[in-house]
């Protein structure tokens, strides 16, 4: 058996799990590979891939040209970058691992406070042999908005709480009960949009909600407030969001994902003094690395014994 394990940007998933024990051929993609026929031409001849999250897409005609692939293995639950039903239809099992979210909800505030305080900004000062600079904004007594009460925004207005914020949230089916049973008040959407000193974005990437923020929600927001996305790139309109940026809009954004990741070295978002940028490491802690790759070698040994386990459905 021959298995490739693509996107594995440290070099760490031969230590953070036992891969000897499927006495298997094993090779480690470390650089992204982003053309399909490069990718395509890389994987030929490999039974097994292990996908980390979404960094490598998997459509029908990436699929259709890897005959010998037999299982895709995916880090996560779900993987919107796998198109499940065209692995299907050509013969490829596509199975899961477990997930740990605090590190996500750790890295969100870890944004929400060095955009506040202005850490980037100071960081490099006090390296450059300079001294205070700028002017933070407090959190207490200010309002987070939450823009998804799921598993991941539930535990990021709880953190808010603490802080002594007001905690509000909205998404399409957010109800006032659900959103009580975690002390945050639901509002109507335009509410949030007017009312959030920091908007934090926390739903799942699909049709309904891609470009969910656009040039008028964003307008309708603030100029002092703060924009952070540790979701999904394409849920906020990127150019809207570059110009509201350089205009004043709003004062500042949060960023660890993007729509197009890694981010191109020359992205305008690279060089707007109001962003503060990491490079979707959300999820990047040793943690979630151990699940991911612990779990991977589980589904790789299942499904050599004929009883697949975290089997994803189209």
């Amino acid at each position: 058996m021959r298995i490739a394990i693509l996107d594995d940007y440290q070099n760490v998933a031969r230590e953070l799990a036992d891969w000897d024990s499927l006495d298997a051929e094993l090779h480690v993609f470390t650089e992204h590979i982003a053309d399909e026929d490069e990718l395509v031409r890389r994987l030929a001849g490999f039974d097994v891939v292990v996908a980390m999250r979404e960094r490598t897409p998997f459509p029908e005609s990436v699929l259709s040209r890897l005959p010998d692939l037999r299982l895709l293995v995916t880090t996560g639950r779900r993987n919107a970058s796998i198109d499940v039903a065209a692995a299907r239809r050509h013969g490829i099992l596509v199975c899961g691992t477990g997930y740990v979210s605090h590190p996500t909800v750790e890295l969100t505030w870890a944004l929400i406070l060095a955009a506040c305080r202005h850490l980037p900004t100071e960081l490099r000062a006090m390296r450059e042999g300079g001294w205070q600079s700028t002017l933070g904004v407090g959190l207490r007594g200010r309002t987070l908005g939450v823009l998804g009460l799921g598993r991941l925004g539930s535990q990021v207005a709880k953190i808010g709480q603490a802080f002594g914020m007001r905690t509000i949230a909205w998404s399409h089916n957010l109800t006032p009960a659900r959103a009580a049973e975690h002390g945050v008040t639901a509002v109507s959407k335009d509410e949030l949009l007017a009312s959030s000193d920091v908007l934090t974005v926390h739903l799942v990437l699909s049709e309904r909600t891609r470009g969910l923020l656009g040039a008028a929600e964003l307008a309708a927001m603030k100029p002092t407030a703060l924009l952070v996305n540790t979701s999904r790139g394409p849920i906020v309109d990127t150019d809207a969001l570059v110009r509201a940026l350089r205009d004043g809009v709003i004062a500042g954004a949060a960023l660890d994902v993007y729509d197009e990741e890694p981010l191109p070295a020359d992205h305008p978002l690279r060089s707007l003094p109001n962003a503060v940028l990491t490079p979707h490491i959300g999820f990047v802690t040793r943690d979630t690395y151990e699940v991911f790759y612990r779990d991977a070698v589980a589904d790789i040994a299942a499904f050599r014994k004929g009883e697949p386990v975290r089997v994803l459905e189209p």
